[in-house]
């Protein structure tokens, strides 16, 4: 059969995306709107087809997103609620209004699947469960909405009762909803179990409409994931890096590659991620890992930085004449490379690649090149997190390959931190910053001080610094007045007296786009001064700021 008709053959797998919503209940995570945004925007540059915000009214932070909800290109953005409670119809039942006042055009409701929690926990019938679900999801799209129904403790709820279970599912299917997810709730059922149940479902409803939710507590929420696909569930749920309540959701991260690279799925199944998207992977991995704060698994399976370091020696020559012998697949798919001690051509296709990336040419066999990688490489075991800090990246790159233009230099900068009483007599913590920068033959001297002890905007060190920068820098002043930063994470590495402080920034402008960039030192102000500079610097560079006539500092 020709490639192309075998294409058309291939079942659509749909993936959805919880981390915003699933992931949020993870003990110690605290996602702010900006970090959802940035979240958001690196799912539907990835290819996924549903991204969940949240819950609507449920705390302040979803507030806040879902009055200025991201706005994907490709994937569906969607709010998250429960069904009516009874007694009430669905019209004027306020939990559900919240969540269809969000404005989201694809919605998903969570409702009791399971006999004993309707009557325990809601303590309802049978019958008014069901209604509660079929006048939820009728009224949903009634308002025009792609309705998901949640079916919460599905796989358990069957095992007590396979036939009232079902029927929760076919009152939301039957009242027009577009997927009834199986969900794993407590995480306990095993992959057998989870085939066979599934199965069920798919044989009575059909598996274009059933998708498959599992949670990690026995170790298994991606084997459960990939058997419930086995048997017919054609949407999946999970998060990025395995984020979720007590210990993970399915692990999107791992799902994707196995799904489009591993037999037979990769032969039966097609999904929205194409190679480019597969390839960015790991750096969607990384920049959640760097919004938690959290050092990335270098063994986390495809992504991870060991995931394909192999030992020399007796396996290095193999290696090289056949790397099929030792991986699986071939490191570049899933954007990551092959580590062989003593070996420093690693990397090179993956630098040449973000080269391009950033619109920067060179040669392919430009001798640069090598010192580059050597640099990258010092830089990152110093602390530095490029994959994290793109624009940091392209500075760095564009200054050992001849290309960075001179703008300004920074001559010297201060910054105090003063607690004192105000006059009304409130204990503040103020900062003061005072920047001393050279355009051409100018010198321009710049102070900022935090005063107002209500608004944390003003409070701190770095923001007094970076108001400071920002105040005049000359005929570049236009080209900054819109400048603004958006957020700021410091991380600790290394321990007692070799530890370091890595300061991650991110910046925007009136344009919307954000960039990221890093700075590294034993001094808490000073990484924080590195990574503002790049941010600065990355948008005179982008934005084609003229090049100063400054010469070599004296």
């Amino acid at each position: 059969m020709p490639e192309g008709d075998d294409m058309n053959t291939k079942d659509r797998l749909y993936l959805f995306d919880t981390t915003l919503r699933d992931g949020q209940q993870t003990q110690g995570v605290d996602f702010s709107a900006a970090d959802k945004h940035r979240i958001a925007a690196a799912l539907d540059d990835l290819g996924i087809d549903y991204i969940e915000g949240g819950w609507p009214g449920a705390n302040p932070v979803d507030t806040e997103f879902f009055a200025r909800p991201p706005k994907p290109k490709h994937a569906k953005f969607l709010a998250f609620g429960m069904t009516k409670r009874a007694g009430r119809s669905a019209e004027n039942d306020d939990t559900l209004a919240g969540v269809l006042n969000a404005g989201t055009d694809t919605v998903c409701l969570v409702g009791k699947t399971h006999v004993f929690h309707v009557e325990t926990a809601l303590r309802i019938t049978n019958d008014e469960n069901l209604e509660n679900i079929r006048a939820s999801i009728k009224h949903c799209v009634a308002q025009g909405r792609e309705a998901l129904f949640d079916a919460e403790h599905f796989f358990d709820g069957y095992k007590a009762d396979p036939a009232y279970a079902l029927d929760c599912l076919a009152a939301a299917l039957d009242a027009g909803a577009r997927w009834a997810v199986l969900c794993d709730t407590n995480g306990g059922t095993l992959p057998a179990e989870i085939h066979e149940i599934t199965a069920a479902a798919c044989a009575r409803f059909g598996g274009d409409r059933i998708g498959i939710h599992t949670h990690d507590d026995t170790g298994n929420a991606v084997a459960n994931t990939l058997a419930a696909v086995d048997a017919g569930a054609r949407q999946i749920q999970g998060t990025l890096n395995g984020l979720g309540e007590r210990c993970g959701n399915a692990n999107l991260v791992t799902l994707i590659p196995t799904l489009l690279l591993k037999s037979p799925y990769r032969d039966t199944l097609e999904t929205g991620i194409t190679a480019e998207g597969l390839a960015r992977l790991p750096r969607v991995s990384a920049l959640l890992d760097d919004i938690l704060n959290r050092a990335p698994n270098p063994h986390a399976p495809y992504i991870g930085s060991a995931a394909f370091a192999h030992k020399a020696g007796l396996h290095a020559s193999a290696i090289v004449r056949d790397p099929t012998t030792y991986e699986h697949i071939p490191p570049e798919s899933v954007g990551n490379e092959r580590i062989i001690p003593m070996s420093n051509q690693a990397g090179r296709s993956n630098l040449l690649k973000r080269l391009s990336e950033a619109g920067i040419a060179v040669a392919s066999d430009d001798p640069r090149l090598a010192y580059l990688l050597d640099e990258v490489k010092v830089q990152e075991e110093r602390g530095f997190a490029f994959d994290s800090a793109e624009a940091s990246f392209v500075l760095l790159a564009r200054d050992f390959l001849d290309q960075m233009p001179n703008y300004f230099t920074v001559e010297r900068y201060r910054v105090t931190v003063e607690r004192r009483f105000n006059a009304n007599a409130e204990e503040v913590t103020a900062s003061e910053a005072v920047v001393k920068v050279r355009v051409d033959d100018e010198r321009f001297i710049s102070a900022s001080e935090s005063l107002d002890p209500l608004s944390e905007a003003d409070q701190g060190p770095v923001n007094a610094l970076s108001r400071a920068l920002q105040k005049d820098l000359g005929k570049y002043q236009s080209y900054i007045e819109d400048f603004e930063l958006v957020d700021f994470k410091v991380r600790i590495i290394g321990t007692g007296t070799e530890a370091v402080t890595r300061v991650l920034i991110v910046s925007t402008d009136g344009t919307g786009t954000q960039w990221s960039t890093v700075g590294v030192s034993a001094n808490i102000v000073d990484a924080s001064f590195q990574a503002l500079e790049d941010a600065l610097l990355y948008k005179l560079v982008r934005d084609g700021a003229p090049i100063s006539s400054q010469i070599a500092a004296e």
